[in-house]
């Protein structure tokens, strides 16, 4: 099955709604309807031909310092894996930090499970981009939903509002 990408201000209802608000104000994004049930990132893969090097996870990050606990988003090739524990802790000035649990991510970005992107996020949340997401002519990424993934260069996410480029795979 192949993936029939359109303009993304053609098909605003395959988006979450915080995804909707904030993708007009973002340059060259497009979307595609999936099977709901391969929106996992090995399984969309597979069956769509999208190599792993040109998908890119979202991940929600909690950071916590003195009782305070503040979110931040890191984008990353799903080749790779975000070093949370280095990298990310030591960039949010955190003590400790760690994947914000799924149901608690999932209530505040307003978007499911799977389909987390790092556009439409809370304005005060980072977003860190990996610098080989940044590179990368186009990636391919959630929507907010699970039944769409958005694509899009990597030059976009890394013009993202709140958004700072860094190594971030350990």
């Amino acid at each position: 099955m192949s993936l029939h990408w359109v303009p993304v201000a053609e098909r605003t209802d395959l988006l979450a709604e915080p995804v909707a608000r904030a993708v007009s104000g973002v340059e060259g994004v497009e979307v595609a309807g999936i099977d709901p049930d391969l929106a996992d990132t090995a399984a969309f893969c597979e069956r769509y031909g999208v190599t792993l090097d040109e998908s890119a996870n979202c991940v929600i990050v909690a950071a916590r310092r003195g009782g305070e606990t503040r979110y931040a988003a890191c984008v990353v090739l799903a080749t790779t894996r975000a070093d949370v524990n280095g990298v990310v802790r030591r960039h949010l000035d955190a003590r400790k930090a760690s994947f914000a649990p799924m149901a608690e991510a999932v209530e505040l970005t307003g978007m499911e499970y799977g389909g987390i992107t790092p556009i439409g996020l809370p304005e005060e949340w980072p977003v860190l981009v990996d610098t080989r997401v940044a590179e990368h002519a186009r990636v391919v990424i959630g929507s907010g939903v699970r039944h769409s993934k958005l694509a899009l260069p990597g030059a976009a996410l890394a013009g993202l509002k709140r958004a700072e480029v860094l190594p971030l795979a350990g």
